[in-house]
């Protein structure tokens, strides 16, 4: 281990906030507002960035517009890829069928309905309007 590392691993990390790049923040926030009984932290004026309350760790929303000034070569956008991209972003409800039902009425696409996993567990999937997969489960 080098100096560096020594030093990154005495550090307290932790991870602050998760972004998802969305065709319309507005939209997403209102999405999980409405969905799942989130609470908007903030929306900035120009509408490309919000934030959602969730506990310790924000959920928050760029537009696809901020997406390309950051990353001028390009991302993959959720909302026109056919397939969920390869990362999740998981809810810990005591009432997954609940939920899940609440996120097909506003909008969201089944992938799994709830389903019990052998450890005890109880998940299902969707894919938000915005693309974004979800997957909405009981703690472990």
């Amino acid at each position: 281990m080098n100096a560096e590392s020594a030093s990154i691993q005495g550090s307290a990390m932790k991870l602050g906030y998760t972004i998802i790049y969305v065709p319309s923040v507005p939209s997403s926030l209102r999405f999980y507002e409405q969905a799942f009984g989130l609470v908007k932290r903030f929306l900035h004026e120009s509408g490309d960035y919000g934030e959602l309350s969730t506990g310790e760790t924000t959920l928050a929303f760029a537009s696809h517009a901020l997406g390309e000034a950051n990353f001028p070569t390009g991302h993959v956008k959720a909302s026109e890829s056919n397939l969920p991209l390869g990362m999740e972003i998981a809810l810990v409800t005591e009432n997954v069928d609940t939920a899940h039902q609440s996120a097909l009425l506003h909008g969201a696409i089944e992938l799994s309905a709830p389903a019990q996993k052998p450890w005890g567990q109880v998940v299902s999937y969707l894919r938000a309007p915005d693309g974004t997969l979800i997957e909405l489960c009981t703690s472990v």
